[in-house]
């Protein structure tokens, strides 16, 4: 039983999991401003930050 457990603890999440789990936490906690925000932008969500050394997303970060 014990190899079982410190097999699933040792699960670990991806950087960009965990980015997107922040993003999403941050979301949650202001909520209220981001539905101000629509109402004057319908459908506006925050940009999600990508790290600056992240060579295949720097093109998104020049429109």
């Amino acid at each position: 039983m014990y190899i079982a457990y410190s097999a699933l603890s040792q699960t670990q999440s991806s950087p960009q999991t965990e980015r997107l789990d922040g993003y999403t936490v941050a979301c949650l906690k202001h909520r209220d401003t981001i539905a101000a925000i629509q109402q004057y932008i319908p459908g506006w969500m925050p940009p999600l930050h990508q790290p600056a050394n992240h060579t295949s997303l720097k093109a998104c970060s020049n429109r």
